[in-house]
């Protein structure tokens, strides 16, 4: 197995927003998570990432337990994500913000840095070239000396992909990665999903665009009130009475 969750809990205080999820992250795949607003998706992200320790249930990554592991343990080991809202250093370039994702990878330390080492110009020379090298791959390299604060919504998504993609990861969490753009952009961003899939390397995100998670997921989870309701493939998932009716419930969706 390769991430697996066994009854995955998470409460806060009285609200249980996530209720014993088990589920099974399918190597080398674009694994999906879905379900109404206040589902618990995110929840369900931030325990696997290390943002939030579960209150019970585990969390096995390659044969691993790695429930109690805090996110920077959890990162080293090849998981990254992106989050729903784009943070950003707005000030600095496209370039200097995914130069810090490959840091992660580093073993320089104080010493390093104050006597500037040959280890430490090194490592720093290894960043600049994961740097550009992944915005290479997200299509972004012309725009690499341009301030945060000067590109699209669409090209801000790009980047923090690219600073995801930057720690060597070899599954990455996609929190709505197409939220607040067009259809077009929509479509150009799952055309890089795929893209990074066709790189061996392993998705599960999430997104409330129904028509694009269909085409691109091989395997998708449905969450509501912090449960999964169905698991399967696209078609299974989108003839799954249990699921239409957590959609068109009324109150699921507020």
């Amino acid at each position: 197995m390769y991430l697996e969750t066994k009854k995955l809990t998470k409460k806060f205080g009285g609200l249980l927003a996530v209720n014993e999820v088990d589920f099974s992250i399918k190597k080398g795949k674009i694994n999906a998570i879905i379900g109404p607003n206040g589902a618990g998706k995110s929840t369900f992200f931030n325990l696997i990432s290390g943002f939030h320790p579960p209150s019970s249930g585990e969390i096995i990554f390659k044969g691993t337990d790695i429930t109690k592991l805090p996110s920077n343990k959890i990162a080293t080991l090849g998981i990254a994500r992106t989050f729903q809202t784009t943070n950003l250093f707005e000030g600095s370039t496209v370039f200097d913000n995914v130069v810090i994702g490959h840091r992660l990878r580093t073993k320089s330390n104080l010493f390093d840095a104050i006597f500037k080492t040959k280890r430490l110009k090194q490592e720093e020379e290894k960043c600049k070239e994961k740097a550009l090298e992944v915005l290479q791959l997200v299509g972004l390299a012309k725009t690499a000396d341009s301030l945060v604060s000067n590109i699209t919504q669409e090209e801000k998504k790009r980047v923090a992909f690219a600073l995801a993609l930057a720690t060597d990861p070899e599954l990455v969490f996609l929190d709505e990665p197409t939220a607040g753009v067009n259809p077009d952009e929509t479509e150009e961003l799952s055309l890089l999903i795929e893209k990074m899939a066709g790189k061996g390397i392993t998705i599960c995100l999430i997104e409330h665009k129904m028509k694009m998670v269909m085409k691109l997921a091989d395997n998708i989870m449905v969450l509501n009130y912090g449960e999964k309701i169905a698991e399967g493939l696209p078609e299974e998932i989108n003839n799954n009475e249990a699921v239409i009716k957590a959609y068109l419930g009324g109150s699921a969706s507020a």
